[in-house]
Parts: structure tokens; C-alpha cells; sequence
């Protein structure tokens, strides 16, 4: 306020910098352009309009002078806050971590914030964590999440993009092609000479995970190979541990049975940490990994080579992803309509996955 600064007169040091901050005319005066250009420069919206040289003077002065934009200012002029609720299923997982961190990089370059917030494996209800999002926030990014845990969410009217979600079901979304990963892996497999191959399945009611399991089977089926066994867990490590030892040690005709009725050579997993399950599981029922079965994950978190054999798994972008969700959101909020983006994924091929055993017959637990 005009008074505010007038009573700073005398003072110096850090107190006047708190009291004499600088304006978007000083950062027009620096730059030496209209107030009109800092503001298409520092809002983002620059492109086709000034000059990239242009912008980069903007943004030097802006930082040589110290100026933050007055936001209070700017949402009661706008009508909006310039923050986004960014909702995934965990933090402890590596992958939404870097969701969050492509998010953020995005929304920093146009002066957004983001609130990060979790609904704990997707499944339950996920309620807004203000007593109103529609006056707190300006939209919503939703990572991996059940139908059902985004009704809270959807209830507010607040544009909503959704990563890892069924295209057409909100504003805009944004997935990796995981049929294509399923893809990668089973011709991996296949060319390794497995045809008997188990699934250890996320119980997860998700998109995500019904995408993996139906492309799972339609290119086994494809490419003449046989899903024996499907077996169900947790997504954690102890769960790919429980589930991998009933696919493993499940009955296929009795010990001395032709190997085409064995045991699976292959498990592929639905994420790293049911495939480090897997791993565990093959190690206590006596199995070498991968002379006597291989183990494919999907995620390529940390995890994935922190573990010997080193895992064989699909590589998910997630910076990427989260990236284009701000993207997608910063769009929609200009009005734009906003075409579904497909990221593409990559088979990491490692030490969990050889070749066809010749002979594979079921284990004891």
C-alpha cells in the first residue's frame, strides 16, 4: 500500500527490503518494456506474442531485482489462486515422487504451486483436504486413483486431470502406453523361449492395473503362450512374496508330468515391488533366478537395481508424466481443449530374466 511505503523513509537493510519490495514497473524499468510484457512474461504466456530474447530480459531483471509477483493481488484480480492439489495413492513410492517433481518443475515456471496430497492406495475416498477446494485451489491432478476415491474431488467442479486413468473420463488426461510395456515384455519373454508364464497381479481395483492384465493375456494369446496362473496380492514386497509362492508351488498335474504342464517359467509382475516379492519367493522354494524362472517388473523405481539379480522391468517416464499433468492443467484453465496424451514406455532388460529352462516341474512350499 501507498502509505505502507511511505513510512519506510529512513530504514535500510533487511527490514527495507521486506517494506520496499519491487514492483512490475521496476522490473519494466529494468528490462526496458511495457508493464504489459512482465506480465505476459511472468504469467506464462509469452510464447507468440514476445520475443524469446524479450522474455529472458524480463526474467533476468525479475531476479536481479528480487521481485515476487503479489499473488493475494493477483488471485482477488484474476479470480484464481494459481495452486493445484496434486493426489496420489502413496509418497513412499518412487514413482509418484517423481510425478510430483515434474509437476512442480512445470508449475514453478508459471508461477503455480502445488499441494501434494495422498488417498492411500487410491481406493478410499479422497476428501479435500480444505474446507473448500473451489476457493483454494484452481484444479486437480489425480495419479492412479479409483473411480470412486475421485467423486469428493469431481463433486467440486474444479477442472480435473487425471495420469493413469480411462481417456474421456475428466478434462484431460495423461498415461504411459502400458499395453505397449506389456507387449515389450511378452516378446522378451517369448524370445527367451518361456511359453508357461504366471501373472502376479495387483489387488488393486484400478484402470491401470486392468490395462496391464488385459494386454497381458491378449499378447499371450497372440503369440501362442500360456498364462497358467494368476495369483493376487498386496502392492507391496510381502505381498509379490505371498502371491509368487502360490503361483509357484500351485499343482499342474503330478511331479512326473510332461514339462508342458510344469510350473511357470516366467512371473511377470504388475509393479517392482511385487516383483522383488517375486524374487524373495523364488529364492526360499530353492529357485535360481533366472536358470529356473525369470521375473519381470513394471516401474524401473529405485528398487529395481537395488536387488541381485537386477530386475528386468518396464521404465515408466513419471517426471514426464507429471509434467505434461501440469501441462494438460494449465491448459484447460486458458480453455483450451486439451488432446489425451500417450506417453511412450521401455523394456530395461537385466539379470532377472534368461533363458527357458528345459525342465520345470512344480516345487514344494
Amino acid at each position: 500500500m501507498p502509505g505502507q511505503h511511505a513510512s519506510a523513509g529512513g530504514d535500510h537493510g533487511s527490514g527495507n527490503r521486506g517494506r520496499n519490495r519491487p514492483t512490475g514497473h521496476d522490473v519494466a524499468g529494468a528490462a526496458g518494456v511495457s508493464q504489459a510484457t512482465v506480465s505476459l512474461v511472468l504469467g506464462g504466456k509469452w510464447e507468440g506474442r514476445v520475443s524469446a530474447r524479450t522474455a529472458e530480459a524480463v526474467r533476468a531483471a525479475a531476479r536481479e531485482l528480487g521481485y515476487r509477483p503479489n499473488l493475494a493481488a493477483r488471485t482477488l484480480r484474476l479470480g484464481r489462486t494459481r495452486t493445484a492439489l496434486l493426489v496420489v495413492p502413496a509418497l513412499t513410492n518412487d514413482f509418484f515422487a517423481n510425478v510430483h517433481r515434474g509437476a512442480a518443475e512445470v508449475a514453478g515456471e508459471h508461477d503455480f504451486g502445488i499441494v501434494l496430497y495422498p488417498s492411500p492406495e487410491g481406493i478410499n475416498a479422497a476428501p479435500d483436504p480444505f474446507a473448500s477446494a473451489r476457493t483454494a485451489l484452481d484444479g486437480v491432478i489425480a495419479s492412479s486413483m479409483a473411480p470412486e476415491a475421485l467423486a469428493a474431488l469431481r463433486g467440486e467442479g474444479l477442472p480435473l486431470v487425471m495420469l493413469d486413468s480411462d481417456e474421456g473420463a475428466c478434462d484431460a488426461t495423461v498415461n504411459v502406453d502400458l499395453a505397449d510395456g506389456m507387449r515389450q515384455v511378452v516378446a522378451h519373454l517369448r524370445e527367451l523361449g518361456h511359453r508357461r508364464i504366471a501373472h502376479i497381479a495387483a489387488d488393486v481395483d484400478s484402470w491401470t492395473f486392468e490395462i496391464r492384465a488385459r494386454a497381458l493375456h491378449e499378447e499371450l494369446h497372440a503369440s501362442g503362450a500360456a498364462l497358467v496362473h494368476t495369483a493376487r496380492g498386496p502392492l507391496s514386497v510381502a505381498g509379490g512374496l505371498e502371491a509368487a509362492t502360490r503361483a509357484l508351488t500351485a499343482a499342474y498335474g503330478s511331479p512326473a508330468a510332461d514339462t508342458a504342464e510344469g510350473r511357470p517359467t516366467a512371473l511377470v509382475c504388475d509393479d517392482d515391488l511385487l516383483a522383488v516379492g517375486a524374487l524373495k519367493a523364488a529364492r526360499r522354494l530353492g529357485l535360481r533366478v533366472p536358470e529356473e524362472v525369470s521375473v519381470t517388473g513394471l516401474d524401473d523405481v529405485a528398487l529395481a537395481t537395488a536387488v541381485e539379480p537386477e530386475l528386468t522391468t518396464v521404465r515408466l517416464p513419471a517426471e514426464r508424466v507429471g509434467a505434461a499433468g501440469m501441462r494438460a492443467l494449465l491448459a484447460v484453465l486458458d480453455g483450451q481443449q486439451v488432446e489425451a496424451v500417450r506417453l511412450p514406455v521401455r523394456l530395461v532388460v537385466r539379470g532377472s530374466t534368461g533363458p527357458c529352462p528345459s525342465n520345470a516341474l512344480p516345487v514344494s512350499p
